[in-house]
């Protein structure tokens, strides 16, 4: 019998790695739309990196990646992600925290909000009708690993047109939700 490596590793350093992993990053010039006030903010500050093993969109494939958000504010308001629904509603998602505090913000089609802690060994289930965003309130890098299936795609588009209607920030060291202007 052959004993064979795994496809992927998490190394010492947490980040996704292996022949078939690509990744992108978002930084503030990509996504300063999603903040209430990017004033003062520098267009080059990395915000997120997207770390990724995706399979060719067929029924019963999984793709599997690693979200790192970076422990920022902008004017107060912390880091999050674009946040998505799925193109597919009937496909779910994980996502694990292996490093890191912060909330994955959850939203239902009729605009209804809420959030779960995200916290070092949490796994949160979500259901395909939810869109969902992560955001780092923590002081360091916040790492969530997830799994969905090939075939769900991503709807930013459903976001931008009807957005998640709270934000988060941080104020005298306390974490505050305030619902959009």
């Amino acid at each position: 019998m052959e004993i064979r490596q795994a496809d992927l590793s998490f190394p010492w350093n947490g980040v996704l790695e292996g022949e078939q992993v690509s990744y992108y990053q978002k930084w503030f010039k990509d996504i300063k739309s999603i903040y209430m006030n990017s004033e003062g903010m520098s267009e080059d500050t990395l915000m997120y990196t997207v770390f990724s093993k995706e399979e060719e969109a067929i029924e019963g494939h999984l793709n599997w990646g690693l979200t790192v958000l970076e422990p920022v504010t902008v004017n107060g308001e912390c880091n999050m992600t674009r946040g998505h629904f799925h193109q597919d509603l009937n496909c779910q998602e994980y996502y694990w925290c292996s490093q890191g505090h912060g909330l994955l913000l959850l939203m239902d089609e009729q605009g209804e909000c809420w959030a779960e802690e995200v916290k070092p060994n949490s796994l949160h289930h979500i259901d395909g009708h939810l869109a969902h965003r992560l955001i780092n309130t923590g002081n360091e890098q916040m790492k969530v690993v997830a799994c969905w299936p090939s075939t769900s795609g991503h709807d930013y588009r459903r976001i931008e047109n009807h957005p998640f209607p709270v934000r988060v920030f941080k104020e005298n060291g306390k974490i505050v939700v305030k619902e959009r202007t």
